[in-house]
């Protein structure tokens, strides 16, 4: 005799998980997510502090490296500082100007020293083209009687032609010994302002400042010009500048620190600068 249960056997007791079964899944699977954690997180907060320190690291170090290019550029005996910030006389080109005639047929235009000038041949090519309104400046030393701060060995340029530099009428007080002049664009100033830390972060910035009339006594900030935002969340800043036993060279040395997320990160860097006029 057959039995027709098997349908109804089937129905009554279908496939599947219980409720039990479920929450013992649930539980064991919170379990094993929790254990996963305690091991992966210290790697992965590992991984992001190193990638913010990097990024800090390579914020400071790019605003270094961008100071360290301007003030390779800077007039020899120029370079000043005031406490956290720092200033200088950026050249455009220089050379050498003509002291003597050359015996040949064109007249030269010699440098002279002995009355106004307003024009003088250039011996040589220069790297870059002189332009109106730039600065010619013979042996700054950067004291009284020979300071392009003041003007008392500058005369601005008004034009330039093959090898001939034209400029207002000048009579430069000192003869470079070796007949060498610099064009000057104008001062620049690196300012650090509002250094130190709050809420884990800094609060200072550093700015890059352009385009102003340089003044006899240093100005922080200075007034007028352009200025462009070099790095902020500055916690500490130092610059010195240290001149040569010589008075040949100088060597300006700058400390930043960067701070945030609670990081912090400090870099130092030290540029010569070439001070023979």
């Amino acid at each position: 005799m057959r039995h027709k249960s098997d349908g109804l056997s089937t129905m009554m007791h279908p496939s599947g998980f219980t409720l039990v079964e479920l929450i013992v899944v649930i539980a064991i699977t919170a379990i094993i997510a929790a254990i996963v954690a305690v091991f992966i997180r210290a790697p992965v907060e590992g991984y992001f502090d190193a990638a913010r320190r990097a990024e800090l690291t390579d914020t400071a170090d790019s605003a270094l490296r961008r100071m360290a290019r301007d003030l390779r550029l800077a007039l020899p005996n120029s370079v000043r500082v005031s406490g956290s910030a720092v200033e200088f006389l950026q050249t455009r080109t220089g050379g050498r100007y003509r002291a003597e005639g050359d015996g040949g047929a064109t007249p030269a235009d010699e440098l002279d020293f002995t009355a106004a000038d307003s024009s003088f041949d250039v011996l040589g090519a220069l790297s870059s083209t002189p332009v109106a309104g730039d600065l010619v400046v013979v042996y700054n030393l950067g004291i009284s009687g020979a300071d392009a701060y003041v003007d008392d060995n500058t005369a601005q340029v008004t034009g330039f032609a093959g090898n001939t530099v034209s400029t207002a009428a000048k009579q430069f007080p000192f003869e470079s010994p070796a007949n060498r002049f610099q064009v000057v664009s104008g001062p620049v100033s690196h300012v650090c302002a509002g250094a130190g830390i709050a809420n884990g972060a800094g609060t200072g910035t550093l700015r890059r400042y352009w385009g102003y009339n340089k003044t006899a006594a240093q100005n922080v900030p200075p007034a007028g010009g352009n200025n462009a935002l070099l790095m902020d969340h500055v916690s500490a800043c130092s610059f010195v500048y240290t001149q040569g036993a010589t008075a040949r060279s100088g060597l300006v040395t700058m400390q930043l620190q960067i701070t945030e997320g609670n990081e912090s990160v400090s870099l130092y860097h030290e540029v010569h600068v070439p001070n023979v006029p």
